[in-house]
């Protein structure tokens, strides 16, 4: 019989950590902390593969889950000496989520399942505390109403809010129990007016309910788009935990908070989170009330007067403090934990592995290396690389002038500008507009999910440091100011106000994540300064990658940028956009309108010297890295003028009466250019145009290396090559340009001729091409236009389509099509190095920045990735984490200098 439910506590516990993807992340540490003996209120998971089969069998249940669960139950009401539904001893319970990875706030969480009129009584005769048992009463008919009922959380709360008008109130905590049962009785007329049905009273039809509720929750639009942002798979499912319930409102005894063991925004090493006195937790993330520091630093920091949870409860402190230190010994990671303090007794809710920005992450896995908790390949492995990309973005200027309007919490660190909007709807809207957007709400919630992915950044004026804001921008890597109580937020008046200023809807504001600080406009940025901790990490990446990285870039601000990023090399220089200089099009348009070839080289003999200079600037930069040069590829058609405007200006210009113009421009227009005359096709036809280009290549690199002494490494690329006789023949005017430059110049350099491999044929046919290439660089981007038949401008209608379908994984422009494209690349590698086993090999499409690629191109053994300059980093990371992926880290089995892969 298949075990669908494991137990956790009190003694008997049947998981452990190692089980996350049968009893998800919560489940598995769970058990794992119960069986540390830590303090963990008992309670059983229900597997993840009872998620699977929920919705693969119409969402029905195995027969056998009922009796395993009432085992279970049976086994936790022993363990507390409580019942389940008993009027006079109630056992209550919690049911959350859990899925293999951490998903904050995305699915669905009920407290205190189990009470109903009777329950409530005996809850209150137990506790001796009418008030906390109609608190909880309370609260557990607006979770479940909310989560499992679908009625509208804002309709419990106007009722609760009209109370406090009515009674003059103004916080949860003034409610007396009499106005906690009127509130109840409210909350339950709602229910019923809602759903033509009374408040569920029995139990056990409120545990099925929520445990419905919660595998439901994995299908719901805000957590589909969150497992779409985080690239985690649908099929994972979700586990069920149900926990016997600890209260932390029963008193000014009792209290609940989550707490990183260190800092995740900057990684400092010191005890950070925040507790609420005589609350529940989702008092705590939902920024319903202001949350306290753990920690009299922490309160000082933040620049509060309200008294940390060192100084109220200091014995409960110092036991959490001991158990921060054993966990993150335990796990060796950051733990992120909720904890409930009931009458003075600590009781642990959860550990999992807490998320951060990239600038933590970087500082933790370089200090958790120091303080001997784990190597350098783990800390290598334990930073995502596409996070590194917040660290490599400008940041605001500090000598420049700002308004600052008002100050909340440093949530997230980064900083943004750009215009108010107050829905989640409007910030996609607007993001898919090009604008870019700060999302404004008094706090956020999991129905904001897919609003925070398109902001620019994020401001609530409720909440705290561990709220849901904060927790899921950090996520994301968005700056987000968090409990910034001085603004008044005003969704539905669209305004933002704070005495005596005004901002509306389409404003622009400022946030700096770091500095908490909420500035009026724009303000200017400077470009960012990396720590030591990035250097480091880095350095430990590069020791033990295989795969040189290069970068695609043909500029020299480009070149620069990358160089300073690490970049050995430039992969890909598409000199065509060299081409489009304003000062040039002129030049290039006479050369294509040309009618012979004398006219033509006329033409080519004034780019020449424009040439020759861009590539002495980039042979400079690169000081002797290889420098792959990509000849002329795009169809002719793309420089010519097409308004009547620049018509009239060329025809001028060049002497040429318009009617002739554009009579050639007809000549050219082509129905499928991507596929039409274009790359070596260009070259077969007008061999004069890349003779021109390769002869301002030789005369750079001598020229240069005359100059500086640096060995100069031109790798000379083909583009388009479909047959072996179209880059032989171009091979040979290449050959033949530096052959007459040499003995013009009386010097030399060595250099390769390649080609791009970005038509099926060409990767079907490499041995044959390979037999006179140097190298193969795959340009994937056309690769994959050319073997999915998709055009990657158009595709973009339909794609999301195809991905929410399941038809693709991943958007095949942004990340390798393995099984296809992938395929290609593979047979290309085996057949080319079969006839020339000296063939370098490299991708220089956009996929030479996805770390997902980038483990593709070390698993199929190239020799470099080339990618735009801001991504180098990620790549040179990435690279690394695939090389110690698949056994191949240098360190520990290539040895050699990576020079060699460079060149």
């Amino acid at each position: 019989m298949t075990k669908w439910v494991y137990g956790f506590g009190a003694g008997k516990t049947d998981g452990n950590a190692s089980m996350r993807e049968l009893l998800g992340g919560k489940g598995a540490n769970l058990a794992e902390m119960a069986s540390l003996d830590l303090p963990v209120p008992p309670g059983f998971t229900i597997t993840t593969e009872v998620c699977t089969y929920y919705y693969d069998n119409g969402q029905q249940y195995p027969g056998e889950l009922v009796s395993q669960v009432e085992g279970a139950l049976a086994r936790v009401e022993e363990a507390m000496g409580m019942t389940f539904g008993d009027s006079e001893n109630p056992l209550l319970v919690s049911v959350r989520s859990g899925a293999r990875v951490s998903m904050p706030g995305m699915m669905d969480t009920v407290l205190n399942l189990g009470l109903n009129d009777e329950t409530v009584e005996g809850l209150a005769k137990k506790s001796g505390d009418d008030r906390f048992a109609w608190d909880s009463y309370r609260r557990f008919i607006q979770m479940y109403g909310d989560v499992v009922l679908g009625v509208e959380h804002h309709d419990f709360e106007d009722i609760l809010e009209q109370y406090k008008r009515d009674e003059g109130l103004t916080q949860d905590t003034d409610v007396t129990a009499d106005g906690w049962r009127k509130i109840v009785a409210g909350y339950k007329e709602l229910v019923e007016r809602e759903l033509g049905k009374p408040f569920p009273v029995d139990p056990k039809e409120q545990l099925w309910g929520a445990i419905g509720a919660v595998f439901s929750s994995w299908m719901v639009p805000r957590a589909v788009t969150y497992r779409k942002i985080h690239e985690i798979p649908e099929s994972w499912g979700t586990a069920v935990n149900v926990q016997s319930m600890v209260f932390g409102n029963m008193g000014d005894d009792c209290a609940t908070g989550v707490a990183f063991t260190r800092d995740p925004s900057t990684g400092e090493n010191y005890f950070y989170g925040e507790y609420l006195v005589n609350a529940q937790g989702e008092d705590v993330v939902a920024g319903i009330r202001t949350p306290q520091s753990l920690t009299k630093y922490g309160r000082e920091k933040e620049g509060s007067n309200l008294p940390s949870m060192e100084e109220v409860m200091p014995e409960v402190f110092a036991q959490l403090c001991d158990l921060r230190t054993s966990l993150e010994k335990h796990f060796r990671d950051v733990q992120d934990i909720e904890f409930t303090v009931q009458q003075g007794n600590l009781f642990m809710l959860q550990t999992r592995n807490g998320k951060r920005t990239a600038s933590a992450a970087l500082k933790i896995a370089v200090d958790m290396v120091e303080e001997g908790l784990i190597t350098q390949e783990e800390a290598l492995l334990r930073v995502d690389p596409a996070a590194l990309d917040q660290l490599l973005h400008p940041r605001l200027d500090p000598a420049a002038p700002r308004q600052v309007i008002a100050k909340g919490l440093p949530a997230s660190p980064g900083a943004a500008s750009g215009r108010v909007v107050f829905t989640a709807d409007e910030a996609e809207k607007a993001a898919h507009e090009g604008d870019r957007v700060i999302l404004c709400r008094q706090e956020t919630s999991p129905e904001d999910i897919h609003g925070m992915h398109a902001s620019a950044g994020i401001l609530t004026s409720r909440g705290g440091m561990t709220s849901h804001a904060a927790v899921v921008a950090r996520g994301m890597g968005k700056p987000c100011v968090a409990g910034a109580g001085d603004l008044y937020i005003d969704s539905k008046a669209r305004t933002i106000r704070k005495s005596g200023v005004e901002i509306k809807e389409g404003d622009i504001l400022t946030i700096d994540g770091a500095t908490g600080e909420v500035i009026l406009g724009a303000v200017p940025t400077i470009e960012p300064e990396l720590s030591g901790d990035f250097e480091t990490l880095m350095a430990w990446a590069d020791a033990r990658r295989r795969m040189a990285v290069r970068t695609n870039a043909e500029t020299p601000l480009d070149a620069q940028t990358a160089r300073s990023f690490g970049a050995e090399g430039i992969g890909l220089c598409r000199t065509e956009h060299m081409f489009f200089d304003p000062a040039r099009i002129q030049n290039v348009r006479e050369m294509i309108f040309a009618s012979n070839e004398d006219a033509r080289r006329t033409a080519l003999a004034k780019l020449l010297p424009e040439q020759r200079s861009d590539f002495e600037q980039l042979f400079d930069i690169m000081q002797g890295l290889p420098i792959t040069i990509r000849l002329l590829d795009p169809p002719l058609h793309e420089f010519l003028p097409h308004t009547a405007e620049d018509i009239a200006i060329f025809s001028k210009a060049a002497g040429f009466d318009e009617e002739t113009v554009r009579f050639r421009l007809s000549e050219l227009e082509e129905s499928n250019p991507m596929l039409g005359h274009r790359g070596c096709r260009l070259g077969v036809t007008y061999p004069e145009i890349y003779e021109m280009q390769a002869r301002a290549i030789f005369e750079a690199a001598v020229n240069v290396q005359k100059k500086s002494g640096d060995t100069v490494v031109p790798e000379i690329m083909i583009p388009l090559v479909s047959t072996r006789k179209e880059l032989e023949l171009m091979r040979g005017v290449v050959e033949a340009a530096a052959k007459a430059v040499f003995a013009e110049k009386g010097a030399s350099v060595a250099f390769t001729v390649g080609t791009m491999i970005e038509l099926p044929r060409a990767a079907l046919t490499a041995d044959k091409i390979a037999e006179v290439a140097d190298f193969f660089s795959f340009g994937t981007n056309d690769l994959t236009q050319t073997t999915l038949g998709m055009s990657r401008d158009d595709a973009s209608s339909f794609l999301p389509v195809y991905t929410d379908k399941g038809i693709f994984e991943r958007d095949p422009f942004v990340s390798i099509d393995v099984d296809g494209v992938g395929a290609l690349v593979a047979i290309a590698r085996e057949k080319g190095r079969a006839t020339n086993p000296s063939i370098k090999l490299g991708i220089c499409g956009e996929h030479g920045g996805d770390p997902a690629s980038i483990a593709f191109c070390e698993s199929v053994g190239l020799d470099y990735v080339s990618c735009s300059p801001y991504r180098v980093p990620i790549a040179r990371l990435a690279a690394s984490q695939a090389a110690i992926r698949e056994g191949k880290s240098k360190t520990v089995a290539l040895g050699g200098k990576k020079a060699a892969n460079a060149s």
